[in-house]
């Protein structure tokens, strides 16, 4: 099965913490289309360690990683995120750093970017971002995500 789908870090913990419980039946069926970037694994970890409960929310993040892929950050990554940083300086309309990377990711990978934060990543040319959170996903496998851009 093809990826087609990168979670936002936002939007792997509401994942985690099962809000809503309509996200659970979607994010199992699938599960194989969804991967998040090196970059949100890192972000994620930081936020299990500098809980007040690391080993059960490190149990928790390790269990929600081996259902899906995490693609490494690399070098066309890296050029996606340097293109669109130059973009939105130019407008005067940069975005957080790592949120920056993650679009680089998303736009290096061609797949849409799922988030609950649109506010920064509309900003970012010629990335697709749909919200799972506003229209619960209730498509086949086979059909299109309505997603924008």
């Amino acid at each position: 099965m093809m990826l087609r789908y990168l979670f936002d870090t936002d939007f792997c913990i509401y994942v985690m913490k099962n809000k809503p419980a309509s996200l659970a039946p979607v994010f199992s069926q699938l599960s194989r289309q969804i991967a998040i970037s090196s970059v949100t694994a890192m972000e994620l970890i930081y936020g299990a360690e500098k809980s007040a409960q690391v080993t059960a929310n490190m149990e928790k993040l390790e269990s929600f990683l081996a259902r899906l892929t995490v693609l490494d950050y690399d070098l066309a990554a890296a050029r996606q995120t340097g293109i669109i940083r130059a973009q939105l300086a130019t407008k005067g309309m940069p975005i957080g750093a790592y949120d920056l990377q993650i679009a680089g990711h998303a736009r290096s990978e061609n797949l849409i970017l799922v988030t609950n934060n649109q506010r920064e990543f509309s900003r970012v040319p010629g990335l697709v971002i749909d919200n799972w959170l506003e229209r619960v996903p209730n498509f086949s496998l086979n059909e299109p995500s309505p997603a924008y851009s």
